[in-house]
């Protein structure tokens, strides 16, 4: 195991001071201890990993320095663009280090959403053409090759994270005051949520919030569609389903999300029909992988709503607000509801035990699709 402190004083050392990025689980104790030791100009917590890229590019051209690039591997996805066609040597050449948690590594166990990510994450960085090396606890000489690949070939190089690498480190997290914890709201959601209405849910605890309520008490699931991963998209998909149906689609989901890939909620907005409801919890942080912060809690949410669209906004704080919300939700058209909520989760927060395939097929059924 490395000890996460020494870790992050090598990069330092070796010129590698600016980090951004976006927090993953595998690598929540490297992120607390550059949170807690870098400037904060000098940690930028992106909206996704392409934008994490695009901020390193710009920083090596403005100081010559090397930008480091923290992600989880299912956030390659997001960076190929700006990889291929930024910094990639046939364009402008531009070397930063990414440090890329390996979510889904064969023969461990983990989620069904990391598995094919585990699988290709090698391939994806060899199509790219990226040089990467498994991390190691003998890290000094690996980062000392990592450097001097980046001087010699002014390329992106990788160091592949393996879980469990990094030394526990704790920050204190930011919190808030706000009565509510996210699934004491989910609660208040799903008791004004009708049998015939439909979900989905945003990735991490929240799902697995809607689904242990939906197990305590003793209700289907069939009408929940877990996003297990593909993080920002819940919208999105939610969107496609309300177009292919008049029942009630209601999207749950989180600031970290919405802020990932806030330019799709302008075609939500002009495209969405009366049966397309929007709720957005908020607490300020990207609690399943670490409580690192974003910035939902400093921007206003409900303005950026209605300037691409949304005709109604709502805010709530309380149960009682929550439910009066709902009411108005339910009965209006193209409108939203934002819940703002503080930090925590049940110690013993189980995961769902039906597959993604078994979720789909049940959801299917009850829509009565092919």
């Amino acid at each position: 195991m490395i000890n996460t402190k020494d870790f992050y004083d090598y990069l330092v050392k070796n010129d590698m001071n600016f980090f951004t990025g976006v927090p993953d689980s595998l690598l929540a104790n490297i992120c607390a201890c550059i949170k807690e030791n870098s400037p904060e100009k000098n940690n930028i917590i992106a909206a996704n990993e392409g934008n994490a890229v695009g901020i390193a590019c710009g920083y090596h051209i403005a100081t010559g320095n090397y930008g480091v690039v923290y992600m989880q591997n299912s956030g390659e996805g997001n960076a190929v663009n700006p990889l291929l066609s930024i910094a990639d040597e046939d364009v402008y050449s531009i070397p930063m280090l990414l440090m890329i948690g390996w979510r889904g590594e064969p023969g461990t166990k983990d989620e069904p959403q990391h598995k094919k990510q585990g699988k290709v994450t090698f391939a994806l960085l060899d199509a790219m053409g990226i040089e990467y090396e498994i991390l190691s606890d003998d890290y000094i000489p690996q980062i000392d090759a990592a450097k001097k690949y980046m001087q010699t070939h002014n390329k992106p190089y990788a160091i592949i994270v393996r879980k469990g690498m990094f030394s526990e480190y704790r920050v204190q997290k930011e919190t808030n005051d706000y009565p509510l914890t996210r699934e004491q709201a989910l609660e208040c959601i799903l008791d004004k949520i009708g049998e015939n209405d439909f979900i989905v849910s945003t990735t991490g605890k929240t799902s697995r919030e809607i689904f242990e309520i939906r197990e305590a008490r003793g209700q289907s699931h069939s009408g929940d569609f877990l996003t297990v991963g593909g993080m920002g998209h819940t919208s999105s998909i939610a969107l496609g389903m309300s177009l292919g149906t008049d029942k009630n689609v209601y999207c749950i989901d989180g600031d970290g999300s919405f802020i990932m890939h806030m330019g799709s909620f302008a075609i939500t907005a002009d495209k969405a029909g009366a049966n397309f409801k929007y709720i957005l919890n908020n607490n300020g942080a990207h609690e399943s992988v670490g409580g690192q912060p974003t910035v939902g809690l400093k921007i206003d949410v409900p303005a950026i709503l209605k300037a691409v669209g949304f005709r109604h906004v709502h805010t709530a704080e309380t149960a009682e607000e929550i439910s009066a919300g709902m009411d108005l939700l339910a009965n209006e058209n193209l409108s939203a509801l934002i819940i703002n909520t503080h930090q925590g989760s049940r110690e013993n927060l189980g995961r769902p035990t039906i597959s993604p395939q078994e979720n789909k097929k049940n959801m299917m059924k009850k829509f009565g699709s092919k």
